[in-house]
């Protein structure tokens, strides 16, 4: 999810981008710092997933509102990977007996930043200090089209990834530049050659649409050049004003150009054998789903190292500190890399979730992906049925048609309410962490 640079209006089909709830801009520091071992206590930790944040990237693209640095010093990566493995340890020791991984993640950030050996190191630690059996479950990996190299790759496939996704935002230089990107798209087809050649993971390209004098005729060139390396994943991601950064301070609104050219997408992709997954995601019908353990965002924890990483547990959400300014982040990172043991094993920022925040998190993860949610799922875990939770919000989505009837006893968003996902997100957003979140000061 993003921030917006100014004020959002309320029927803005771009209100805030809901990839986890609360955002992290509702999390504030704990009066009481507590223990992990008190948190994971009495969890269910049968199925985790661990994601691992590397705050590093070549460059800082325009669009980008995530904890990261551009070409840290050497001796700050090296010092980074030191405090990863004394945190590692510390979670190992909090974690109940019996836990288990069912997927992982490489994130940030661009994980393959890191120079091969660095990025050998990494899995190392997530093995041996976790007990993660990386070669069992699904492993995504984020990369750059810098980054890509046969090298790094070789790793990545060595170890196991199953999913490589990359950045590319747009196969034409000038609107890539103007959404400051400043990569050459010979860069970008040498990266995507490579991880074709040289893994057999799947391939997941990110788009942006509502760049800067971007049209249907070049957002058709992008899709279709896309295609051209047959990847199993295509994302689409309509470009936010965010907060802190170059782009954020232009504040320019342009709704019905990128509704228009979300919709010229979503039908390209769909028509060209790819299943919609949710407003941004596209899956080639005839790719096979990934093996691994089963695992339920909406009710199984999350494991989260590094700085910038967030830790899910049923009742209790952390990370650390937050910012997207270079300076705040750069003293974040010096005081997380600077810390002991004793220093990572408590959550110190972070959000408790009481039942009402959890019906509003579970709601909004399974409403917002195109197969709708499970509301017999819903009244098991929670004896009630979601309408009456949130009357009102269902009210609002059926005058706008947004929602169909529950059929088959599924809560689904109707074609134009997904495409409306970041407006509907935002409706069943608690006053509490509306209030935290514009309470927020960036940073």
């Amino acid at each position: 999810m993003t921030l917006a640079a100014e004020p959002v209006a309320a029927d803005s089909p771009y209100r805030s981008y809901v990839y986890a709830y609360p955002h992290k801009s509702a999390y504030r520091p704990f009066a009481e710092p507590p223990l992990l071992s008190d948190l994971w206590r009495d969890e269910d930790v049968s199925a985790l997933s661990l994601y691992v944040h590397i705050p590093f990237c070549e460059m800082r693209c325009g669009f980008c509102n995530l904890f990261t640095r551009s070409v840290p010093p050497a001796e700050q990566v090296s010092a980074y990977l030191d405090a990863l493995e004394r945190q590692a340890g510390e979670v190992a020791r909090a974690l109940p007996e019996g836990a288990r991984f069912a997927r992982a993640a490489l994130g940030g950030g661009t994980p393959t930043y890191l120079e091969a050996g660095e990025l050998a190191r990494v899995y190392d630690l997530m093995e041996s200090a976790l007990g993660a059996d990386l070669t069992a479950i699904p492993v995504s990996v984020e990369t750059s089209p810098a980054t890509a190299t046969p090298e790094r790759l070789a790793v990545l496939a060595e170890r196991g990834a199953t999913r490589i996704s990359i950045g590319v935002q747009s196969f034409l230089d000038p609107e890539a530049h103007a959404a400051g990107r400043p990569q050459r798209r010979a860069e970008v087809d040498r990266a995507l050659d490579a991880i074709r050649e040289h893994t057999d993971a799947d391939l997941n390209i990110d788009l942006i649409y509502g760049i800067d004098r971007q049209d249907e005729r070049t957002w058709a060139y992008s899709l279709d050049t896309a295609l051209e390396w047959n990847p199993e994943e295509v994302y689409l991601y309509p470009l936010y004003v965010r907060p802190l950064t170059g782009l954020g301070r232009r504040g320019r609104s342009w709704d019905d150009h990128r509704l228009a050219l979300y919709r010229q997408g979503r039908d390209h992709l769909r028509g060209r054998g790819y299943e919609q997954v949710s407003m941004r995601m596209f899956r080639r019908s005839d790719a096979p789903s990934p093996d691994g353990p089963e695992y339920c965002c909406q009710t199984d924890g999350m494991v989260g190292l590094g700085c910038g990483a967030r830790s899910y547990t049923s009742r209790v959400h952390h990370s650390f500190d937050y910012a997207v300014g270079v300076g705040q982040v750069r003293s974040i990172l010096a005081d997380y890399v600077s810390r002991d043991s004793a220093g990572l094993a408590r959550a110190e920022v972070g959000f408790r979730l009481d039942d009402g925040e959890r019906r509003r998190r579970h709601l909004i993860q399974s409403l917002l992906r195109a197969e709708g949610m499970d509301a017999a799922a819903y009244a098991e875990r929670f004896g009630s049925a979601p309408a009456e939770d949130f009357p009102a919000e269902f009210a609002e989505l059926a005058r706008r048609g947004w929602v169909r009837d529950a059929a088959a006893g599924r809560v689904v968003l109707t074609e134009e309410g997904l495409a409306h996902s970041d407006a509907v997100g935002p409706m069943f957003f608690s006053p509490r962490v509306a209030a935290l979140m514009d309470d927020y000061e960036a940073r």
